[in-house]
């Protein structure tokens, strides 16, 4: 029986490549995308990389200097970069057996029984991606999946790899685990490279080639699993269906501190939108939610506040309606007048399948057709961009708690208004 065979696609600077599709002609400048409420660098371009700007580094005290080096700025546009996933994704499953997606800019794909030259594979995979979806990847290939990653991560360093590195080759294997740095090991990063460095395991060579015995008892199984694996071992296989969330949070910082009820309750009411679709997605209900309300940490302790209330719903739910009334409920419970709020949250726990709940006789019944109400509603979504259609208590315009994105492109994907032009 042949091994198995895994290859990561991973995309180049997600986010920036993203805003690159529908403008072309910045396909050389150094981009970088800031996070909600255009807080700090989440992401950079190559080009961005080389001018030596931070991770992390806090927009407001970068923001000239980004001018002066003619650097473009983009808010987070969420709506945009998951669509452009999704058709990456689907375009990349096309070509392969098999596909698990990761993260949403990586996905594994299995290749165990492909005809032909795996690194050929991986490049034809490359260019079409390309080609369909304009998005650059990294192909990184290998006999398990710790290999795959360790390739992908060689392929986007090294340019002369043509962004694809295939390690099922014991020779070309065991020569990047010698030049890897231990820190580039899934699942290893900065924090565990520094104890690991102390034992003299600087590379991912010596990682593999150390003592798997102390590896376990000073780092536990995961550990001595990844390093096994650096060696051909397999120990981590596809996962068709991922386990399901425990919970599910929806919660972002307003643009403005807010000192009445009234433009929470709106904010509130859009998250806990947000969570029962995500819900609804994964096919599940919730029993239970914690509503939480907080001031900014950065402020006297004379004005600062926290709060939380912990809400049964009726029955099993992911009806949006029936939410949000119970979380107006508890919002009304925590607030308190005097505060400036920065944050309002909604934590949906205690879930449990759709498909595997048994209603109980003496509870309150859902509503009538509950469920094909919510169904029209995220397909009217889908169709038409998120929030298209609203709960009552949301309203399309004036939104004072809405997070800052001053620099945020146009909706390409999810807006008639917005479509790309060619003129």
């Amino acid at each position: 029986m042949s091994r198995r065979v895994y290859a990561l696609i991973d995309c180049n600077s997600f986010y920036c490549s993203c805003e690159r599709i529908f403008r072309p002609e910045l396909a050389t400048t150094p981009i970088v995308v800031l996070s909600n409420n255009d807080g700090c660098v989440i992401a950079r371009t190559r080009e961005a990389k080389a001018l030596g700007i931070a991770m992390g580094a806090a927009y407001f005290e970068i923001r000239d200097e980004l001018r002066q080096l003619g650097v473009q700025a983009f808010s987070s546009n969420y709506a945009l970069y998951s669509d452009v996933s999704n058709k990456v994704m689907r375009c990349i499953h096309s070509q392969v057996p098999d596909l698990e997606q990761y993260s949403i800019d990586e996905a594994w794909a299995e290749l165990t029984g492909m005809l032909g030259d795996l690194a050929t594979i991986g490049k034809a995979i490359k260019e079409r991606v390309w080609s369909e979806c304009a998005m650059p990847v990294g192909v990184g290939i290998g006999h398990t999946k710790t290999l795959a990653k360790l390739a992908n991560f060689a392929a986007k360093k090294w340019q002369k790899t043509g962004g694809v590195v295939d390690l099922t080759d014991p020779i070309r294997r065991d020569k990047l685990l010698k030049v890897a740095p231990v820190d580039e090991v899934w699942g290893v990063g900065r924090r565990l490279s520094k104890s690991l460095e102390v034992m003299g395991i600087k590379t991912a060579w010596d990682l593999a080639h150390a003592d798997l015995s102390v590896i376990r008892k000073s780092f536990g199984r995961v550990l001595e699993r990844t390093a096994r694996e650096l060696l051909g071992e397999e120990w981590l296989r596809m996962h068709q269906a991922p386990d399901l969330k425990k919970e599910i949070c929806s919660s972002k910082m307003f643009g403005t501190k807010l000192r009445t009820i009234e433009p929470i309750r709106e904010a509130l009411a859009s998250y806990v939108a947000r969570a029962a679709e995500k819900l609804r997605e994964q096919g599940s209900l919730a029993e239970e939610m914690v509503i939480s309300l907080q001031t900014s940490g950065f402020v006297e302790d004379r004005e600062r506040y926290f709060s939380s209330a912990r809400c049964i719903l009726p029955h099993p739910t992911n009806d949006t309606l029936l939410m949000t009334q119970a979380a107006n409920q508890a919002l009304e419970r925590i607030f308190r007048k005097g505060y400036a709020y920065s944050k309002v949250g909604v934590l949906l726990t205690n879930l449990c399948p759709a498909d595997g709940y048994t209603p109980d006789l003496f509870a309150e019944p859902p509503r009538r057709n509950c469920e094909r109400l919510m169904k029209a509603i995220d397909q009217l979504n889908a169709r038409y961009g998120r929030g298209a259609v609203r709960v009552g208590t949301i309203w399309p315009g004036g939104r004072a708690w809405q997070m800052k994105r001053e620099m945020l492109s146009p909706s390409y994907t999810s807006s008639w208004r917005e479509l790309p032009r060619a003129g």
